[in-house]
């Protein structure tokens, strides 16, 4: 296993996620706790010592039994990372009782890494809101030992991120971004990850597999690859590309079965980061995956001749990334921060930033079949 040192500690490269444990196909709350304990042994014994959960995940229940298991093993063997669930704003003044009840679901007295979760557009303001006072409640958390390590993580835009550094980045340790090839330009990873390391905050990844799509690309696009790096698997070549970015700390993968964690740490027993003609061959596969995307250049003329005055390089830019995931929470969660009259549903298709779009975009289709998908998501 490789490991990385972060302040006076030596992480395991790859880190247990446990958004993704072995569970019923048909009901995500409930863990099959035998199959996940039997991956914990796994990857304990192969080295892998961060264990990273949450107050959400899997319906609630992922806190109560990763925290059970990982009770069988001296605590000094692993680092235990969960987050303050600000993704729902009901939660903002509720910090302490939260916190609390996550001790007592984990089985332990403090925890190693302790994250603001998902700073985004709908919650930055309550999260930088002296009413609630999260970060002050946190800090004192770390003064008495039951927090070692303060971050955050983050599927909002670079100017939220950028915002919440420059509030709190005095504060915060590591930083948690959705980074991984296709995000690279896609979600602008690249910029968040220079951001980070502007601000000399070491990054944590998460969905460098993209939610295991980027484990499973086309049989066209792997022999480009292949022909490259012939004992690498598509999943291998994700990681190899994170191990290659500067700044690059922990890896977290969530991993659903045996098969996946074992494959995994095969591929981090070593560190063997792309070059650059790989690089740019890997680069090249992203642009062919997005290249159907809509061609926004965000120069903005559409949004002059808008008489709704709709923001519509924002809104093209999450169309795009909900139709690429096909569906998934970050469009909705960003358009919880934006007003009913500034929706795709606001749109009333006449046309008028279509006669100035230099990409010739069907700027009206788009956020008609926005809206319709926005409305076709489940709850």
């Amino acid at each position: 296993m490789i490991y990385k040192q972060f302040q006076d500690l030596s992480l395991s490269a790859l880190g247990l996620g446990a958004m993704r444990l072995p569970a019923d196909k048909d009901d995500n709350s409930k863990i099959n706790e035998e199959e996940t304990a039997k991956m914990i042994a796994c990857a304990m014994e192969h080295g892998i010592n961060y264990y990273d959960t949450a107050w959400g995940y899997h319906d609630g229940n992922s806190e109560t039994v990763i925290g059970r298991i990982l009770g069988r093993y001296p605590r000094d063997r692993y680092y235990l990372a969960t987050k303050f669930p600000g993704y729902d704003l009901s939660n903002m003044d509720k910090a302490e009782t939260i916190f609390e009840q996550q001790l007592k679901k984990c089985g332990t007295a403090y925890f190693d890494f302790y994250l603001f979760h998902n700073v985004c557009e709908m919650n930055i303001d309550a999260y930088l809101s002296p009413e609630y006072g999260i970060l002050d409640y946190l800090i004192k958390q770390k003064e008495n030992g039951r927090i070692r390590h303060l971050g955050f993580s983050a599927h909002g835009s670079l100017e939220v991120m950028k915002r919440f550094l420059d509030a709190y980045g005095s504060h915060m340790e590591f930083g948690q971004i959705q980074l991984n090839w296709i995000d690279w330009t896609f979600q602008n990873a690249k910029e968040k990850a220079e951001l980070l390391n502007k601000y000399h905050v070491p990054v944590w990844v998460m969905e460098p597999l993209r939610g295991g799509k980027l484990a499973s690309i086309s049989e066209q696009a792997f022999q480009k690859l292949h022909a490259l790096r012939p004992d690498e698997d598509a999943a291998a070549w994700s990681f190899r590309f994170l191990q290659g970015i500067e700044g690059v700390t922990m890896i977290l993968s969530g991993m659903s079965d045996m098969e996946q964690l074992q494959k995994n740490i095969q591929t981090f027993e070593t560190e063997n980061s792309l070059n650059r003609q790989e690089q740019d061959t890997l680069l090249a596969v992203a642009g062919d995956m997005i290249k159907n995307i809509l061609p926004c250049t965000a120069c903005r003329y559409c949004t002059s001749h808008c008489p709704k005055e709709l923001d519509i390089p924002s809104l093209l830019k999450l169309y795009n990334e909900h139709c690429f995931t096909g569906g998934g929470f970050i469009a909705p969660m960003a358009l919880m921060a934006v007003p009913q009259e500034k929706q795709p549903s606001a749109c009333i298709g006449c046309r008028s930033c279509e006669a100035v779009c230099p990409q010739q975009i069907k700027i009206s289709e788009a956020m008609a079949d926005f809206g319709t998908k926005l409305k076709a998501a489940p709850v």
